[in-house]
């Protein structure tokens, strides 16, 4: 048994011990590794660190009775292990530095370099300048092709290719397995003397050859939540290693002659290409989760109790064959997202306000072919507008899905007291994460607003496609009147009761004019149903008429707005007990 102070657990050996056992097939490299980048500096750096006995940081291993999907070979070298083993070693972090060690000494093919030879060779004749020198190794380790003269065709190689020849330029391998023979070819250049600086730097290198060790961090019993945690912190480049890469792995199977082979990240990278619309394009841990939800539902023993990591682990195969099979046939993700795009009028993932609404909707459509389209949009806004966060956790997850799935079943079923607080609406600002932000911009889109220069054009897909940091919205009235004309309010200069959506043209075209101004260029006997369509009220268009804006203007504005906006939810969540409040003047976190 494991004890607790054994789990993560520092170790060492050489580098020829370490390059063995790889080539053994001790070592494997699950396919969730990024790409090798290889680069002949990078390559040439790592080994004179080595040379100057340098720490090149230490190599993350998990030993694990788990099975993963591996990199069959490493820049041409097989190293996957077919066969059944009780434990695995996987290279978590040092998969750059393994194959650079690798290539280094026992050559192979590089991505994209197929000509080139990235076996290292050292010129013994090369000193250090200085302690601190920091340029000497670009001259002492060499590739191949900085060597080679072809015949005296390349000028500036004729010099190391007769060090070559005189053998004062080796292999890093050949001085480790023939040191012998290099030292007498050196007695036989005339390096006769033991202290001859040529012998005493082939001895040198030898010695970092036997002696330098590779630091390994040794992860053992440790799950596969805790791992993903431990590689992200240890990672140089700070990259998560996400729980849908360790599930690809474990549920992979390559195809044979008898059975079908299975990827997971194919499937639902197909799923994608052939899935029009935005909201295929929801993360690969969303449409695990979905599948998760749904095993769990169809398959009680299967071992899914909650869609956190350490349960999403235990992910079978076959569980995900057997519920995409079914997803495919009952169009689930295909209704999902229609019902997102084509009855909220939703043009992407980023306005979802809760990411589990993917998961409790697609239980509904998973197990009602019929589902009550009217009750669930009400679900959505409901959810999306309550003062409380009433699915913000697994708990709230799994009750809701029981909910919806209770209404369509025919139960009665009926929603709790509705609450808003008008001051969250007031204080409410944009962000591209926030739940309410994104509920009251789903609102907006929901209108289907039109352009106001030209009201046949919808401007939801110039602005609602993404959301970002730096969003295209525009401001009623601009940051400029704001800041000399703040109001009782004092507005955040991002307030969404302040924000229009637009064409990036229109937007350009009002600047930071005054509304009363800017807004007579657009005005027109259809122009207040095109502002209902913003959810604006008509008092805007009734002071650009009359040219003249209330000295509270800002103010009236924002209270209209409000009122529009929970009369439209009024609207939206029919035969519902309906409460309003107002904590303005009170203290609260407002997101």
């Amino acid at each position: 048994m494991i004890t607790y102070a054994d789990r993560i657990k520092p170790d060492d050996d050489s580098i020829y011990v370490y390059l063995a056992n790889l080539k053994k097939k001790n070592y494997q490299i699950p396919t969730f590794q990024r790409n090798i980048v290889w680069e002949e500096e990078n390559v040439k750096k790592l080994w004179d660190s080595i040379y100057k006995f340098y720490p090149i940081g230490s190599i993350l291993i998990w030993e694990t009775g788990i099975k993963l999907q591996n990199h069959r070979a490493i820049s041409g070298h097989v190293i996957t292990d077919d066969s059944a083993r009780t434990e695995y070693k996987y290279i978590l972090d040092g998969q750059q530095r393994t194959n650079s060690l690798l290539t280094s000494v026992y050559g192979g093919k590089i991505k994209d370099k197929e000509d080139f030879d990235p076996i290292l060779y050292i010129d013994i004749t090369i000193d250090s300048e200085e302690e601190t020198d920091d340029e000497s190794y670009k001259k002492r380790f060499l590739f191949w092709n900085e060597i080679d003269d072809r015949n005296g065709e390349i000028r500036q190689n004729i010099g190391r290719k007769k060090k070559y020849d005189d053998s004062l330029i080796m292999k890093i391998r050949d001085v480790k397995e023939n040191f012998s023979t290099l030292e007498k070819n050196l007695v036989e250049q005339g390096c006769g003397d033991y202290d001859h600086p040529y012998r005493a730097q082939l001895r040198k290198i030898k010695e970092v050859l036997d002696n330098y060790k590779i630091a390994f961090i040794l992860l053992r019993g440790i799950q596969l939540p805790e791992v993903c945690q431990i590689f992200e912190r240890v990672n140089v480049e700070g990259k998560p290693l996400d729980i849908f890469d360790i599930v690809v792995a474990k549920t992979f199977r390559p195809k044979d002659k008898n059975v079908e082979g299975f990827y997971l990240r194919d499937l639902i990278n197909e799923f994608r290409d052939n899935t029009q619309g935005n909201f295929s394009n929801i993360d690969d841990l969303t449409y695990l989760q979905i599948l998760s939800i749904l095993v769990k539902q169809k398959r009680p023993d299967s071992g899914i109790l909650n869609i956190t990591p350490p349960y999403l682990s235990n992910i079978k195969t076959e569980d995900i064959e057997e519920v995409w099979a079914e997803v495919e046939e009952k169009k689930v993700l295909l209704k999902l997202f229609d019902f997102f795009e084509n009855h909220l009028h939703l043009k992407g993932p980023e306005l979802i306000p809760f990411r589990y609404f993917y998961m409790t909707l697609a239980s509904c459509f998973f197990y009602n072919s019929n589902a009550d389209y009217d009750f669930l949009k009400k679900y959505f806004w409901f959810y999306s507008f309550h003062s409380e966060e009433l699915l913000r956790n697994t708990t709230h997850l799994w009750n809701h899905i029981e909910f919806l799935n209770n209404a369509n079943n025919g139960e009665i079923t009926q929603f709790d007291r509705f609450l808003i607080d008008k001051n969250r609406l007031r204080t409410s600002f944009y962000s591209s994460r926030g739940r309410l932000s994104r509920a009251i911009l789903s609102l907006y889109s929901n209108q289907e607003p039109k352009d106001w220069k030209h009201p046949d054009r919808s401007v939801i897909t110039d602005v609602y496609y993404l959301l970002t940091d730096k969003p295209n919205l525009h401001h009623i009235f601009p940051t400029n009147y704001i800041a000399n004309n703040p109001g009782e309010n004092k507005l955040d200069s991002n307030s969404l009761m302040n924000i229009v959506c637009l064409p990036q043209i229109t937007n350009l075209e009002i600047s930071d004019k005054n509304p009363v101004k800017y807004l007579k260029d657009y005005d027109n006997p259809s122009f207040v149903n095109i502002m209902k369509s913003h959810l604006l009220p008509e008092e805007l268009v009734e002071w650009s008429r009359r040219n003249v804006m209330p000295e509270n203007g800002l103010d009236i504005f924002i209270e209209r707005r409000i009122d529009i906006i929970i009369e439209k939810l009024r609207e939206k969540l029919i035969r519902i007990n309906f409460e309003i409040i107002d904590t303005k003047g009170k203290t609260e976190v407002v997101e």
